[in-house]
């Protein structure tokens, strides 16, 4: 893996990612609803004919992906690459969709298969336990994991073709391509001349120049008022978070996160959520998901090659509510 600049902060078991608003002269915001999430443009410019026309292409761009990346539209191209799998046949995807399948099969294989979108038929199966909160049996998990495994996508870079070799996979891109997409808005407004912007995917921050008179956007990530939360300023990289404590389901005192472990095919025990800064979107997005899956250490040898990170690890005892915290990061 190429060195990056990277920090990653593990929290457990709450972490908000906030943005703080620059004083005087507030950047201008825009919403829309946009891949299951509310997503703003935060500009820091004075309002103008050439900032709407910027605005309206750069959400234009991200619909334009949503409907080639989701796995909840049906007719989307990924939808259709992952129906394709009935066939096992090579089937031609977009530049957009075979950048992403590359770049998170290159991230499965770095992981040993901690990060893996063909977890899409276990993702489903746990949906369905959450609502009606109940525990999936062994048997359905074990036909699930037949059915997932990133070994089983093979792309040809040739003719820019993907082929799933298992029939009935589903390919999940939940966890790379919010991140993908608001990289590409992002561009959508620096190429318009709006540079001085941020895409706020759902607290998932894609970040271009710093605003005027700023050395970066100010950023608060903590979580428990006593969480030693830190606001830190930012420019031209993004931060993305996964993990949360709304979606999970708890039997017999187990609490089983709506994130999935591709190798165990079980949710995560606990409520851990894990924060990563690095140079795009994509990246911090994918990396934030895959840390999350591996535990602390393992997160800390993972990165270990990488050129810098930060650490922060909260936990709270479920038995006494105290708070232990941990810090490190790289020489």
């Amino acid at each position: 893996m190429h060195h990056r600049i990277v920090r990653l902060i593990l929290f457990l078991p709450c972490l908000i990612i906030s943005l703080q608003a620059s004083k005087p002269g507030s950047p201008l915001k825009f919403h829309q609803k946009l891949m299951g999430t509310d997503v703003t443009l935060v500009i820091d410019a004075d309002e103008c004919e050439e900032l709407q026309t910027a605005v309206g292409k750069t959400f234009a761009e991200g619909h334009r992906l949503n409907n080639i990346l989701s796995d909840w539209e049906a007719d989307s191209e990924l939808s259709i690459l992952s129906r394709s799998s009935k066939y096992g046949e090579y089937q031609r995807v977009s530049n957009e969709l075979f950048e992403v399948l590359s770049f998170s099969r290159k991230l499965s294989k770095q992981t040993d298969g901690a990060f893996d979108i063909t977890i899409g038929p276990l993702s489903r199966l746990w949906r369905i336990a959450r609502h009606q909160k109940k525990l999936p049996s062994q048997y359905k998990i074990d036909q699930c994991l037949s059915r997932t495994g990133y070994e089983k996508l093979e792309l040809l870079e040739s003719n820019q073709s993907a082929r799933l070799t298992q029939k009935n996979m589903v390919l999940d891109l939940g966890a790379v391509a919010k991140g993908y997409i608001a990289d590409q808005m992002l561009a959508v407004l620096q190429d318009a001349g709006f540079s001085r912007s941020l895409i706020d995917a759902g607290g998932d921050l894609t970040i271009g120049d710093a605003p005027r008179f700023k050395k970066g956007w100010s950023v608060k990530i903590g979580g428990l008022a006593n969480s030693n939360s830190k606001t830190i300023e930012l420019s031209n990289c993004a931060v993305a978070t996964s993990g949360d404590l709304e979606q999970f389901l708890e039997i017999n005192g187990n609490v089983y996160s709506h994130i999935i472990n591709p190798l165990t095919g079980y949710g995560l025990e606990g409520r851990a959520q894990v924060s990563i800064v690095a140079e795009n979107g994509m990246l911090a997005d994918a990396l934030a998901s895959a840390c999350l899956v591996l535990d602390i250490n393992s997160s800390e040898s993972f990165l270990s090659g990488w050129s810098f990170y930060q650490l922060h690890h909260l936990q709270v005892n479920p038995k006494t509510n105290d708070i232990l915290y941990h810090t490190s990061s790289a020489p």
